[in-house]
Formats: structure tokens, C-alpha cells, sequence
């Protein structure tokens, strides 16, 4: 009982540390967003959002993120005392993953001449979203955390989530101040998402040069693959599983602006940043468990023990999230008004449902956390990608449909999918552990 609640008191200091950063972040955004829904309207937000949304989905299904390896077998290399093993492991997490963030990029710029027409943007933000495809960096940054994680560094993690909301903040107040409309608002996006990318290598270099010394920067010899038995299938299952798991998130805006065009775009992102409240403490929350499902595993605890720490997380996780709901349910109007202002009342509705989905779909990270330190990764792949099969293809008929509301469907339908089966894979591979 007194492992069970230290495992779990340090999961959620983890996640306490982190969302003390987001927490700071989230008022910031807030303002951010009051200043761009209002300067902007529905029409011209929805384009802002669109451009962005294109670009993170691109990156989301091109980019090769390394954190889960770096903090799995550099779990291994810790115990082992082997410097020299997680330096190498380190360096190929940083190529792998800055390679995918290139290939990204380069997609990005080749595609958007096709897709932004589909999406109703302007020749102006046509001739701005071949640059604006350097915002992919914003998300190729998971191997410094992944090693910030390993060493339980969540306060810089915490600090550094400040990042990007600061300095779209001060884009946005400039933007709004000088009159420089659609432009100045991705001009500061894009800014930021640099700004986002540079300082959490600077700290993940920092902090592990300051641990490895000379070893970083020269480890022994070494091959990567042999010393970490299935390096690559790992990588390629838990990618994959992260792909297909965020993939309906960053898709569903997109499909919403094809179908229904920017001006509803608008209102369906407005809906969406509600739901941030629960949505980002949830994967937060699946990647500070990580490394504590993972040490358990590595230290032979992965049945029962580990079970009752995943009930526990996860039925604090939902108590946590039950307010907002209730919040959202008695309050959708109000709330929208707040955040974007009268001409995005539209979006209420839609709002509380998609609160909904996203409080049921917290299951799904710690269930995928504990399928991935169990060394199951592809299981956590396939539930995401059955869950996504049979609802994300739908979304454009649910759309023409039920309007707006048939986004709030698909994102009840799919969250009910995917937490069932990854809460009962979960739940059966750990029993032979």
C-alpha cells in the first residue's frame, strides 16, 4: 500500500509540477484568445486556426517523435549506471527525431499549395503558408522532454510550457495594436512555435550536458539497436500509436473548414480550446506516468500493483475533470462569450459535448502509457486506429447531418471506443506480468 501511493503521489507531483507551468499558460491563452477571436471574427480566426491546424497535422503524421524510447530504455541505462549507453541512446533519439522534423517541413511546403484552396484561405495567406510551415519545430522537441522526464525535471517541463503562450501573447498584443490583421496573428504564431522549439533543447542540452559531461558529446562506441533489444519496432509501434491517437484531435478541424468553411472552423476551435482544460492535464498526465509505469515494470512490479496504480490515476484524473463539466453544462453561453466574444455564441453547445468526450477519453493516456512500459505499444496503436477507423471517415457525414454537433458526436463516439479497448487491453496484459 505505501509503494502503490508513493508511485502514485509521484505521478501526480509530476503532473503537478508540469500543469503549474500550464496552468500559468492557460490564463495566458485565454487572453490571447480574447484578443485574436475579437480582432479577427469567425472568418479570419477560423483561416488562423486552419493554417496552424494543417501544419501540426502534417507534422503530427510525418514527424518521428523519440521521447517514450528515451525514456524507457534510458530507464534501463540509468540503473545500469551505463553513461556512455544513454548518451548514444540520446543522440540517436535527437537525429531520428530532427530527421521526421525536416521531412515535416518539407511536406508541409509541398502540400499547402493543394490543401489551402480546399480550405478556404485567401492569396495572401497562400503566399504566408509556405513559411509558416517552419512552425512544425514547435512540435519536434520530444527528446529533450523525454530525458527532462527520465531525470524528473518536470519544474523546467512546468516552465518551459510558458514558452509559446508568452510569445503569441506578445505577437497578438502587437498585432492588434498595429493593425496588421490575419498576417500578424501566424506571424506570432509562428514565432512562437520556434520560440517553443529552441528553449526546450536549450534546457534538455543544458541539463544533460551538466549530468554527461564530455560523455554527451563523445560516448564510447556503441550500437543503439543492439544494446536496446527492439529499439525500432518500439519506435515505430509507440509512434504510430501517438499518430493515431491525436490524429481525430488534429484532423477534425480540418475536415470541419473543408465541409463547412473557415467561418464554422472558427466557431468548432473556439469549442475546442474549452475542452484544454481537461484535454491537456489528460496527456500530461499519460506522460508523467510513463516513467513511473516503467520503472514498475523494470523493477518487476507490472501486475497487480501496477493496476491498481493505473484505477487510481485515472479516477482521480475523471473527479478532477467533473467540475469543469458541470461548469460547461449549466454555463455553455456564457463561457463561449467570455473567451471569444458574442459573434462565437454558436459554439456552446458543441462546447459541452466535446467536454464530455474529452472526459471520457480520459482513460486513454494512462492505459497507453501502461500498454507502452509494459512493451505492448503496437496494442495501444491498434485500439487508437480501430477507434479512428470507424469514426473519424464519418466525421464529414455527421457534419452534413447534424451541422456543427456532429463533431461533438464523432469526438463521443471515438473517446467511448478508444478507452474501452485500451482500459481492457490494459487491464489483460497486465494480469500475465
Amino acid at each position: 500500500m505505501i509503494e502503490r501511493a508513493t508511485v502514485t503521489g509521484r505521478i501526480f507531483r509530476g503532473l503537478g509540477l508540469v500543469l503549474g507551468g500550464k496552468a500559468g499558460a492557460g490564463l495566458i491563452s485565454l487572453v490571447y484568445l480574447v484578443i485574436a477571436a475579437r480582432a479577427l471574427g469567425p472568418h479570419d480566426y477560423g483561416i488562423l486556426v486552419l493554417v496552424h491546424a494543417y501544419v501540426t497535422a502534417i507534422c503530427g503524421i510525418v514527424e518521428f517523435p523519440a521521447w517514450q524510447a528515451i525514456v524507457r530504455y534510458g530507464a534501463e541505462a540509468r540503473q545500469e549506471g551505463a553513461s556512455h549507453r544513454l548518451a548514444r541512446l540520446l543522440r540517436f533519439g535527437a537525429k531520428v527525431e530532427l530527421a521526421g522534423g525536416v521531412a515535416a517541413i518539407i511536406a508541409a511546403m509541398l502540400l499547402a499549395p493543394w490543401v489551402g484552396p480546399h480550405l478556404g484561405w485567401p492569396p495572401e495567406t497562400m503566399a504566408f503558408a509556405i513559411p509558416y510551415s517552419f512552425a512544425v519545430l514547435g512540435s519536434v522537441r520530444s527528446t529533450p522532454a523525454g530525458y527532462l522526464q527520465l531525470i524528473d525535471r518536470f519544474d523546467l517541463i512546468g516552465l518551459h510550457n510558458m514558452v509559446q503562450p508568452l510569445v503569441r501573447l506578445c505577437g497578438a498584443s502587437l498585432a492588434l495594436l498595429f493593425g496588421w490583421g490575419l498576417k500578424g496573428f501566424l506571424a506570432a504564431w509562428l514565432l512562437a512555435a520556434i520560440a517553443e522549439f529552441a528553449v526546450l533543447w536549450g534546457m534538455g542540452l543544458i541539463c544533460a550536458y551538466t549530468r554527461l559531461g564530455a560523455v554527451l558529446i563523445r560516448p564510447q562506441a556503441g550500437n543503439v539497436a543492439s544494446e536496446n533489444a527492439g529499439i525500432w519496432r518500439f519506435l515505430v509501434a509507440s509512434n504510430a500509436d501517438v499518430t493515431l491517437a491525436e490524429l481525430a484531435g488534429r484532423l477534425a478541424p480540418l475536415i470541419v473548414g473543408w465541409v463547412m468553411g473557415p467561418a464554422v472552423a472558427g466557431l468548432f476551435a473556439v469549442a475546442q480550446r474549452a475542452t484544454v482544460i481537461i484535454s491537456q492535464p489528460a496527456q500530461i498526465l499519460g506522460n508523467t506516468a510513463y516513467a513511473e509505469l516503467a520503472g514498475m515494470v523494470a523493477s518487476g512490479q507490472g501486475g497487480a500493483p501496477l493496476r491498481r496504480t493505473l484505477v487510481r490515476v485515472i479516477l482521480i484524473a475523471i473527479a478532477a475533470a467533473l467540475p469543469v463539466v458541470i461548469l460547461a453544462a449549466l454555463f455553455p453561453t456564457m463561457m463561449v462569450t467570455l473567451l471569444a466574444g458574442s459573434a462565437f455564441q454558436a459554439a456552446g453547445a458543441v462546447m459541452v459535448v466535446l467536454i464530455i468526450a474529452r472526459v471520457i477519453a480520459l482513460v486513454g493516456p494512462p492505459c497507453s502509457s501502461a500498454l507502452s512500459a509494459m512493451g505492448y505499444p503496437a496494442l495501444s496503436m491498434s485500439a487508437n486506429l480501430f477507434a479512428s477507423l470507424i469514426f473519424l471517415p464519418a466525421l464529414p457525414w455527421l457534419l452534413g447531418s447534424f451541422g456543427l454537433m456532429g463533431a461533438g458526436i464523432q469526438a463521443v463516439g471515438q473517446a467511448l471506443i478508444a478507452s474501452l479497448l485500451l482500459g481492457g487491453l490494459a487491464w489483460h496484459r497486465s494480469l500475465s506480468q
